[in-house]
């Protein structure tokens, strides 16, 4: 059977070829820790939970829900957004649920990506951006992140045949993998530029509520004639520790929306009820749960980047996300064959920057998803392997 020639463009190579030597390696009879998912490890806040238990004992809960989400959890997030950020919303027109935020940036390109249309993603990047973009026959042209700048995209560099050609662009803060943030001086910018050339700004959120030592990431929808030109997806998988259960929302221009809800109302039949009345009560309720998850995740931070600098490993503290983005070590120079040296001397997996784009080869992401007590144990196994 022939595949279709678009996903021949897709590669999940390097992360198969982790979990293949993890699982050789285990072979062994060596326990890994895992550093290389971004899965979050810790469980929803005990309200959430009781409210998910709620509505799965309800009568007609398992019936069919609708593809852009109950207009209960569309005010909510409209309110949430208030709330927040200060950003107004119709909840009718400028709020879409979704299969949490993967599904909508996977199908946000199907909606308005033609064969050859060009559209601007981050390098390094989230694998979505750039394979939703194929899978729509598009093509990428990438945006370099690099430390000089912040790893904010120089839209001056951007060739202005390459900009009055592009259709979209993707931005992500906090960033994944780069762990970098944006101020409203970029966003301002992004806006001026999107105007200019007629670009949709589609801006990933999803890890908003996670930062550190009294960061407050902003929405780019802040920044005054944001919702002209773009959208903001967000997720309640990392804020919450929803992951499995699928649910995020896109907001912002109502044009862009109804393309990506025709997408939606021929694919999916939307997320479960129950799961959508879990998502209510986390906007809605205490959110001394997502304070309290920053502050894991800072001491987690603090305890690998602390525990590393003593042996001359030297990353910086990011100021948001769940992942540090970790130059590579004692003279090497390939990601990957750092991260296989990890995995094989310490028995520590990391995910190869490359992983991310080709600007990503001098480093390596670590996700912040293991308990304390692993990570400590992470600093020794490394310290022991490289003999510092």
């Amino acid at each position: 059977m022939e595949r279709a020639r678009r996903i021949q463009r897709l590669s999940s190579a390097i992360f198969t070829e982790m979990n293949e030597h993890k699982a050789r390696v285990e072979a062994k009879g060596r326990k890994v820790i895992n550093l290389g998912i971004g899965s979050p490890d810790r469980s929803p806040a005990p309200h959430i939970r009781e409210a998910l238990a709620r509505a799965l004992t309800r009568p007609g809960i398992f019936g069919y829900p609708t593809s852009e989400g109950s207009p209960e959890l569309r005010q909510t997030v409209a309110h949430w957004y208030q709330r927040r950020f200060g950003v107004e919303l119709d909840p009718v027109k400028e709020v879409l649920v979704l299969m949490g935020s993967q599904d909508g940036l996977a199908h946000l390109a199907t909606a308005f990506i033609n064969p050859g249309d060009v559209a601007l993603i981050p390098d390094p990047g989230y694998p979505i951006y750039s394979a939703g973009i194929l899978l729509a026959e598009g093509e990428v042209y990438p945006l370099p992140l690099v430390a000089e700048r912040g790893f904010l995209p120089d839209l001056a560099a951007i060739p202005g045949e390459v900009a009055r050609q592009a259709k979209l662009m993707v931005l992500n803060y906090p960033n994944n993998p780069v762990a970098a943030v944006a101020d409203q001086d970029f966003f301002r910018q992004v806006v001026d530029f999107a105007r200019e050339y007629g670009i949709m700004v589609c801006h990933d959120a999803a890890y908003s509520e996670l930062a550190f030592d009294g960061f407050k990431p902003m929405s780019f929808l802040e920044i005054p004639g944001a919702k002209e030109v773009g959208v903001e997806f967000h997720s309640l998988s990392k804020s919450y520790n929803l992951a499995g259960c699928r649910l995020g929302f896109i907001v912002g221009n109502a044009e862009v929306l109804a393309g990506l809800a025709v997408v939606k109302s021929n694919i999916d039949y939307g997320v479960f009820q129950a799961v959508q009345e879990a998502g209510i009560a986390a906007l809605t309720g205490p959110q001394e749960c997502t304070g309290e998850n920053a502050m894991v995740y800072q001491r987690r931070r603090d305890i690998l980047v602390e525990g590393l600098d003593r042996l001359d490993w030297h990353i910086p503290k990011p100021k948001g996300s769940m992942f540090l983005w970790a130059p590579l070590p004692w003279g090497y120079t390939s990601s990957k064959e750092f991260a296989l040296d990890l995995l094989e001397k310490a028995g520590v997996l990391v995910i190869p920057g490359i992983a991310f784009g080709k600007m990503g080869d001098g480093y390596v992401r670590i996700a912040l998803t293991q308990e304390e007590p692993l990570l400590q144990e992470t600093v020794e196994r490394i310290k022991e392997a490289f003999k510092y």
